[in-house]
């Protein structure tokens, strides 16, 4: 039977902790020496909580994941360089060297024996060491030159990985879980979506593939593993939790990112994240971080954009998507004020490109983009989405707000051009201070000095008051005042007159378009101080 030490608690106290750290604290009570403690912990085999294992999920998915290398030419070193050595990167002139020549140990060791014909077509491209275009007078050689990660999505042989790592590549290398390389084909990349379609030729061989998860099902506070080749460190596994969805990262129109906080570093790019039934959640494409490691913030293209984006790619080797063919920008509090909108939502129509659907559908600057389909519009972003979203010919039914009330457009939409710019959700001017004096003339109580312009269109900014809200906004000396209010305007005193009718219905502020040398955008600016 335990007894007490010095009138302290009996270890019985210890043995009847439910947790290991429940064990500590009540060995620190009793002053009981560590040694003794273990043993007695041993013997009850304290039953700790139970903790969450990724080793089934692990097991079942790593066969699906590879390394993707990427190679490109690189050109030779000149057989007529001026200190007198040359040597022939297609191998002769070194199948009279010892093999423990240190020429030959450095092609070993960094590529594949110069003598040998199958390490030349794997080094210099299918035409061999002596044709082709890495033969003499080609282009050089091929070298790797990054490396990221990527998984199969069908047994036949299809990889998905990310634009960003294959999009200066001329030759890709996928390495899978047991070492084994394979040469790999582009079927397709998308730049907006930041992915890419590899294809290996298995030579009859079913590869293990993944499937993709429900977003639907994708709760934040998730589990989630994250597997890939971190800094060439092939078959990596990490785990974290979503963190957030609905990302804007600033990279583009299409901007959707799960946050995951799950370790991904340098060469995970194009790895996939899964959930715990061994679904693909999201394929993992950039971080924050201020180091250049992971701090714990990883950016992840959902399943639901990429499933659909991957089909394409593997159908047709490209994405094809609507097109409205309207510059748009984000509706701002001040700009809902000034047009009469309850709520800063939609997305105004800058300016339609002329012969664009949305011209030809009689779409306007000024107009506000409220809803799609019956569906509400949230913001610029999502309108740019959902119509890169749908097929090309499609008839889609708009809610725009016009003149202070809703009105409805029916759009054909065309097919984006390869060329084409996505229609900016961002007004991206950055505001500056210019260094004009502050005006005394028309329109002053702004902080804008205005004249005519040269075609006799609008009104020219010929000067900003720094201390302005039209400078806070933006608005620069050189710029043109297009509209007022969904008006034209040619002189300071139809701008006045659009202003006074503003203030007689009510509105505290004016939505003007300015034309500048980068295109035209919408700023709502103040008018209480008008007359």
């Amino acid at each position: 039977m335990l007894k007490n030490f010095n009138g302290r608690p009996s270890l019985a106290t210890v043995l009847k902790a439910s947790t290991v750290a429940g064990i500590a604290a009540a060995v620190l009570a009793t002053g009981v020496p560590l040694e003794i403690t273990r043993s007695y912990a041993e013997a009850v085999k304290v039953q700790a909580p139970a903790v969450p294992s990724f080793a089934n999920v692990v097991d079942a998915v790593s066969p699906a994941v590879v390394s993707v290398r990427v190679e490109n030419r690189v050109n030779p070193v000149s057989d007529n360089n001026n200190d007198g050595f040359s040597f022939d990167f297609n191998g002769r002139g070194f199948d009279d060297l010892p093999d423990d020549h240190p020429l030959k140990r450095f092609f070993k060791q960094f590529g594949q024996d110069p003598n040998d014909q199958q390490g030349h077509q794997r080094r210099f491209g299918q035409n061999g060491p002596n044709g082709g275009p890495n033969g003499p007078g080609g282009k050089g050689r091929l070298r790797p030159v990054a490396q990221g990660s990527g998984f199969f999505i069908s047994e036949d042989g299809y990889i998905v990985t990310n634009n960003h790592v294959v999009s200066d590549g001329q030759a890709f290398v996928a390495v899978m879980k047991d070492g084994t390389e394979l040469d790999a084909k582009l079927i397709g990349k998308d730049p907006r979506t930041d992915l890419a379609v590899l294809k290996v030729d298995g030579k009859g061989k079913k590869f293990t593939y993944v499937n993709w998860a429900d977003d639907n099902n994708v709760r934040v506070g998730d589990w989630v593993v994250a597997v890939g080749n971190p800094f060439g460190l092939g078959g990596t596994v990490t785990a974290g939790i979503v963190s957030a969805r609905g990302r804007d990262i600033g990279s583009g129109p299409y901007d959707d990112y799960l946050q995951v906080d799950a370790a991904v570093n340098r060469g995970n790019s194009g790895g996939p994240t899964f959930n715990l039934s061994g679904e693909v959640v999201g394929i993992n494409t950039a971080i924050f971080s201020p180091s250049g490691g992971s701090v714990g913030i990883a950016f992840a293209i959902p399943a639901s954009t990429a499933k659909d984006v991957v089909a394409d790619l593997m159908k047709d080797g490209q994405v094809s998507r609507g097109w409205l063919g309207v510059q748009i920008q984000p509706v701002t509090k001040d700009i809902a004020e000034s047009i009469g909108l309850s709520e800063p939502s939609g997305a105004l129509v800058v300016a339609p490109q002329a012969g664009s659907p949305g011209d030809k559908a009689g779409m306007k600057a000024g107009d506000v983009v409220t809803a799609l389909n019956g569906e509400t519009i949230k913001d610029a972003r999502d309108l740019s989405r959902r119509i890169g979203a749908m097929q090309p010919g499609s008839k889609v039914e708009l809610s725009v707000w016009r003149a202070g009330k809703a009105q409805p457009l029916t759009v054909e939409l065309g097919t984006l051009p390869v060329d084409q710019k996505d229609a900016s959700a961002d007004d991206n001017s950055q505001p500056q201070q210019p260094e004009a004096p502050a005006s005394e003339k028309a329109l002053a109580d702004l902080g804008l000095t205005v004249g005519p312009s040269d075609d006799g269109k609008g009104l020219a900014i010929t000067a900003i008051d720094p201390d302005s809200d039209a400078a806070d906004k933006g608005i620069k000396e050189g710029e043109k005042i297009t509209s007022v209010n969904n008006q034209e305007v040619s002189s300071p005193d139809e701008v006045v007159k659009v202003l006074n009718q503003a203030k007689k219905d009510g509105r505290t502020r004016a939505l003007f378009q300015i034309q500048s040398s980068e295109g035209s955008r919408f700023v709502a600016l103040p008018i209480n101080g008008q007359g």
